[in-house]
């Protein structure tokens, strides 16, 4: 028994993906198993039992990050790597994909419409106003998409056909941080899942249906291979082992439009039965492998030159 290594799962209101990984996991007799992790309060430095922990919910709730980074300082190999999940943001993304020769749509992030009290005007004294949305909207060009830069899903997004549509959205943001991005009048749309930074699936997708639609030859060879080569690319740039990458292909070229999904939608209803077991099984062989294989992502931080688990 001492030599079970175990796998916790941290989740929210899923309802199917959850439970089919633990019993999938633990179905396979290798030596690990899962089971979901349950929390009361956690003491300074203290030792973590998981070798492997799989975090879908933290995003939401602070304590369960905080946990996180003190199981990595532990030697908790943790999906997705709370360090970098909680510095991400869409706007230094698209900034990236662009340096990695990625297709990416333009785009400009706004200062917030508003502040948090306490925050007074001399706080504000780096900002020009007022925003130039002329020169914006000549950059990214009309329509555009209005979204929050830290935000996932179809939450606080917008299209926007005009400058004063554009203006009216940002008004109701509040103290949200949002960016303004060409949008691509696309022709054909890939979702990729993306397992281990490695392990690439891309699905065709209907946003206007939120419908994925199983065919597997729906890209032709050159395309396919510039999808999966950017999706690999820009998980592996941003250290995701979980994540889905979106693309908006326009006369052949893929747009990277959205790739920050670290706790990517896994529902059966949603991914359809054939893209659930791939995923399922994906991710099954994911955490076998680093549970087994004792990787340690302390060394990537300074803290993680002086210091091990």
């Amino acid at each position: 028994m001492a030599d079970i290594k175990k796998v916790g799962v941290m989740v929210g209101r899923e309802w199917s993906f959850p439970p089919a990984f633990i019993e999938e996991v633990n179905r396979r007799n290798v030596g690990v198993f899962a089971e979901y992790v349950k929390l009361g309060g956690t003491v300074q430095n203290e030792p973590n039992e998981y070798a492997v922990i799989v975090d879908r919910i933290s995003h939401e709730i602070k304590y369960y990050r905080t946990y996180l980074k003190n199981a990595i300082l532990q030697g908790t190999y943790v999906i997705n790597n709370p360090f970098w999940w909680s510095a991400d943001d869409k706007f230094f993304e698209a900034s990236l994909a662009t340096k990695l020769g990625v297709a990416s749509p333009r785009t400009v992030v706004l200062p917030n419409k508003s502040y948090p009290e306490g925050v007074v005007s001399e706080s504000l004294r780096n900002l020009k106003y007022p925003i130039d949305w002329k020169a914006i909207a000549d950059y990214v060009g009309m329509p555009a998409i209005l979204k929050d830069a830290w935000g996932g899903g179809w939450r606080d997004v917008y299209k926007v056909n005009t400058i004063d549509e554009l203006i009216y959205y940002y008004d109701q943001s509040e103290q949200l941080c949002m960016i303004v991005q060409e949008f691509i009048e696309w022709d054909h749309y890939v979702r990729c899942m993306c397992i281990g930074q490695e392990t690439i699936l891309p699905m065709k997708y209907d946003p206007r249906e939120r419908k994925y639609h199983v065919e597997h030859a729906h890209m032709d060879a050159e395309l396919g291979r510039r999808v999966v080569h950017d999706a690999r690319l820009l998980n592996q740039a941003l250290g995701y082992d979980m994540n889905t990458v979106e693309f908006a292909v326009r006369d052949g070229v893929p747009y990277a439009i959205d790739f920050m999904n670290p706790a990517p939608d896994m529902d059966i209803y949603s991914l359809t039965q054939h893209y659930f077991e791939w995923a399922l099984n994906a991710m099954s062989d994911l955490v076998i492998n680093r549970a087994t294989q004792g990787v340690w992502q302390g060394y990537q931080y300074p803290w993680g030159r002086l210091v091990r688990p």
